[in-house]
């Protein structure tokens, strides 16, 4: 299996089109699903300039799907990431992205997308999300809405999210609104605290949701239900969430699937922030603005959190 790096992408390897973007997509263990993903991506009405698939350190087949896929269609570019031999949660698939992102070196993008390996789409998905771009100038960061197969058909994964939330699966960055956040930080939390720095900063971010993406695996499955829950409350601590709206926030969890289990692990990743002395966001500005939101959704005032 491949491990070194490819080279670095030092220009357009595709037709400038009216909008220029990027994919950059972090994948590990994949081969089952990764093929949807690709068949989606190359059968787009409107072609990315570049697609930097980042390989990160998968034992199976993946790396022999994303070096055919580059050896197919010269705009996709792949980099293989050595086998650490273990999972990061919340922070490995940063880095991979990151692998990805300074491989593009100068390349000029007016969209970032980073989109995972598990997801299949309509061939004018993209398109269809940039037309609200130019609709919305002040729209910051955006993705569709993603589905999953369960015995009643495909549903919404995730329909309690608030109104400003983007799935990681599915993020698309406007070129100024992401200069302007300065990237994603390297922690559990990082898909909330860029949305978060955006509002701050006066850009907008919101699902599309008449555009859906079909997600073949569930979410969290990599790490198990339990730990998924203790991840995700992990990342509200690191994002700088208010006690009480954590407490209102899992209680009201109580009563959703899975039944007690979520809350359980969200209170308790939220509280081995505080045990372990985690370090949170480095943005002081940024925990009041958030802590201000969510006092003022538990007190029924206009808020972020509607």
């Amino acid at each position: 299996m491949p491990s070194g790096p490819q080279s670095k992408v030092r220009g357009p390897v595709s037709p400038v089109v009216p909008t220029s973007y990027v994919i950059i997509t972090p994948v590990r263990n994949e081969q089952d699903h990764l093929p949807r993903t690709i068949g989606s991506v190359v059968a787009q009405t409107v072609e990315p300039r570049v697609w930097m698939i980042v390989n990160d350190g998968s034992t199976d087949a993946t790396a022999q799907v994303i070096d055919r896929a580059a050896g197919n269609h010269g705009w996709i570019h792949t980099f293989h990431r050595q086998d650490r031999g273990f999972r990061q949660p919340g922070t490995g698939v940063i880095a991979a992205f990151y692998d990805g992102f300074r491989r593009l070196d100068n390349l000029q993008w007016d969209f970032l997308i980073k989109l995972d390996a598990d997801l299949s789409f309509e061939r004018d998905y993209f398109e269809r999300c940039f037309r609200h771009f130019e609709d919305q100038p002040r729209l910051g960061i955006a993705g569709g809405t993603i589905y999953r197969q369960t015995d009643r058909g495909w549903v919404v994964d995730s329909p309690e999210d608030p109104p400003f939330h983007v799935r990681g699966a599915t993020k698309i960055y406007r070129r100024a609104c992401w200069d302007q956040i300065g990237g994603l930080i390297q922690a559990p939390g990082w898909d909330t605290v860029d949305e978060l720095k955006a509002n701050m900063s006066g850009w907008r971010t919101c699902t599309f949701p008449e555009l859906m993406l079909h997600q073949h695996k569930e979410t969290g499955s990599a790490d198990g239900t339990w730990r998924n829950w203790v991840k995700n409350g992990l990342a509200n601590y690191v994002a700088g969430y208010h006690p009480l709206f954590m407490l209102a926030k899992c209680l009201r969890r109580l009563a959703r699937r899975p039944f007690v289990m979520g809350a359980a692990g969200l209170w308790w990743g939220f509280c081995q922030g505080y045990i372990r002395n985690v370090r949170r966001v480095e943005d002081a500005d940024l925990i009041r603005y958030v802590r201000h939101q969510q006092l003022n959704k538990l007190m029924f005032r206009p808020s972020l959190w509607l």
